[in-house]
């Protein structure tokens, strides 16, 4: 806006001086005439009568008739559809001013226009959100249905007729024990669904008190006999909360400097809203901080945040004011420090049951090959880590291996390229994760140079192509639902695949490994989540530059069946003993809160 005011500051004093020509001059007096009637109009008009005013008074509609051109005339044209955008604004938002109007287009223009014609240029198309009560009458290629938790759909019965008074309906609500609502929630989700042209997306997020999935999501899988696919959080290490929350926006910030400050230099009006959301995506990263800070001395996050909102609001202009009120990072935070005070209760009641605790996924578990590693080692450091979602400090070895996976991922999902690139990727997630100049810090930063070193001369010799890496699965074994994340499959010439776990530990060997199950449940991830046979499973030891393949028989596969099987008989019994061992309980996270550590 400033800049805007400048502009039309530097033209009317253009006016005043004596070097516009005659033609200029009276340019440039139109220009401000239209400004300052526009200005007056642009808070008090409707967003379709000031759309349309505007287009009249720039003579559009009779520059369109003598148009000559068939790109001046298609340019034309679609200038003259924010007519009939705004009206279709006015439609949803009928007490919206000119000024928010504006405020929308310009973010359907960054995401792209949703009317796609074939004559016209293909662009991305843009994404509507609206309730699911607004999406009766559309269609929509893809639709996405988001939330479906079980706390919110059906989610609790509204009493009162959705808050009116009893007093005031004209019949009283007959007593219906909440199956009405439920029956009006699944008619409602059924009109969401049914939106969708081509592909339907039901999502919910796994957070809150009761982290399961709405029994429709459920009904809906069922029917379709379709499987889910889990999205982890990318989150900086195991430990979960503030700290990792604020690695992961800070990151993300930033990565968008750069695109961000490439747009303050391009002469375009909605320029400050790209910088005015990235000035409150500092606001919410110093937020953090105050809060991880207040969190030391004590504060909870529910006491703390309305001094910190208050405070930063202050600092900031009304329109970034208002992007800060919008975002949802307060409801986010809040909900996990709620989910943290149930699980603290609940650690410190023996006589409650863990069952809503317990990830359950329909009548199984969800697991993964480290939740069922981890229970095979110790089934309390499972009921610490997986029950009770106790946060672990990540070590030195853990960051040291996740920069290194982050490092591969970004080669490869680049395409691969020259050692100094391999190098710039490591020197940017080396900084990130917070690595210094310390002896421990220099000796990992000695051992990674060399390995990628090895790593790219090896991989530059390789005939196998990288067919995907980082790539997610999930099936459903018996009632459970198994899911996990591959870090790279290989396609061997000869058409056959193989998929790769990078490792940053010390080598084992194949008979060391006989008895794995971490790959044995990839491969069976591979083929029932991808419809992949893979000829062969591998450990990548990044650090030794080896690679150690892991054979899986048929009866390995039905042994690895039956041990999924015990262990989640045993989590679902609530079967949480610890097993103590004198080689691996001195390292563990838990041993200060473990009773087995006292003997």
């Amino acid at each position: 806006r400033r800049r805007k005011l400048d502009m039309v500051a530097g033209i009317a004093a253009a006016l005043e001086g004596p070097q516009l020509s005659p033609e200029g001059r009276d340019r440039a007096q139109a220009f401000l005439s239209l400004y300052r009637s526009a200005s007056a109009a642009f808070d008090e008009m409707r967003p379709d009568a000031f759309v349309n005013r505007l287009i009249e008074r720039l003579g559009l509609r009779r520059a369109t008739i003598f148009a000559a051109q068939a790109d001046t005339l298609e340019r034309l044209v679609n200038i003259a559809k924010l007519g009939e955008l705004a009206v279709a604004y006015v439609r949803r938002e009928p007490q919206a001013t000119a000024r928010d109007f504006t405020r929308y287009i310009s973010a359907v223009a960054e995401a792209g226009l949703p009317e796609q014609e074939a004559t016209a240029p293909a662009g991305p198309p843009a994404v509507q959100v609206m309730t699911m009560e607004s999406a009766k009458g559309g269609e929509w290629d893809h639709v996405f249905v988001l939330g479906l938790s079980g706390m919110r759909m059906p989610g609790p019965r509204r009493r009162g007729g959705d808050g009116v008074p009893d007093a005031l309906l004209k019949e009283a609500l007959p007593p219906d024990g909440g199956e009405v609502h439920e029956a009006a929630m699944r008619r409602l989700l059924h009109v969401a669904m049914t939106r969708a042209r081509r592909t339907l997306h039901l999502s919910w997020f796994e957070a809150g008190e009761l982290p399961r999935p709405s029994l429709f999501f459920e009904e809906a899988r069922t029917a379709l006999e379709a499987e889910e696919e889990v999205f982890e959080e990318e989150l900086f290490g195991p430990a979960e909360g503030l700290h990792s929350t604020f690695r992961m926006m800070r990151d993300e910030l930033l990565d968008s400097v750069s695109r961000v400050g490439g747009s303050l230099s391009e002469m375009r009006l909605d320029t400050y809203l790209d910088a005015n959301q990235a000035v409150v995506r500092h606001l919410e990263l110093l937020k953090l901080a105050a809060l991880i800070e207040r969190g030391k001395a004590g504060q909870p996050v529910s006491e703390a945040l309305a001094d910190v909102n208050d405070l930063l609001g202050q600092v900031a202009t009304p329109e970034q004011r208002d992007l800060y009120k919008q975002s949802a990072l307060d409801e986010y935070l809040l909900d996990s420090e709620r989910d943290e005070r149930r699980r603290a209760d609940a650690i410190g009641s023996e006589e409650q049951s863990l069952d809503a605790f317990i990830p359950r996924r329909g009548e199984g578990l969800m697991l993964s090959a480290s939740d069922i590693e981890t229970y095979r080692i110790c089934p309390l450091k499972y009921k610490f880590a997986r029950v009770f979602r106790i946060p672990q400090e990540p070590t030195i070895n853990q960051r040291f291996g996740i920069v290194v996976h982050q490092v591969l991922e970004r080669f490869h999902g680049q395409g691969g390229g020259s050692m100094e690139h391999l190098m710039d990727l490591f020197e940017t997630s080396w900084r990130r994760a917070g690595f210094g100049d310390s002896n421990d810090d220099l000796q990992f930063r000695e051992k990674a140079v060399n390995a990628l070193t090895r790593y790219w001369e090896t991989d530059r010799d390789r005939r196998s192509e990288v067919a995907w890496f980082e790539r997610s699965f999930s099936f459903k074994l018996g009632a459970h639902l198994l899911r996990g994340r591959v870090d790279r499959v290989d396609r061997h010439p000869d058409g056959s695949y193989e998929l790769i776990d990078y490792k940053t530990g010390k080598p084992k060997s194949a008979a060391e490994l006989r008895e794995d199950i971490q790959l044995s449940i990839y491969q069976m991830g591979a083929r029932e989540s991808w419809e992949l046979e893979t000829a062969a499973q591998s450990y990548y030891y990044v650090l030794d530059n080896e690679k150690v393949p892991v054979e899986h028989s048929p009866e390995q596969l039905d042994r690895v069946r039956a041990t999924v099987a015990e262990i989640a008989d045993g989590i679902l019994a609530q079967d949480f003993e610890p097993t103590p061992s004198p080689e691996i309980c001195p390292f563990c996270d838990y041993r200060i809160i473990c009773p087995a550590a006292e003997k």
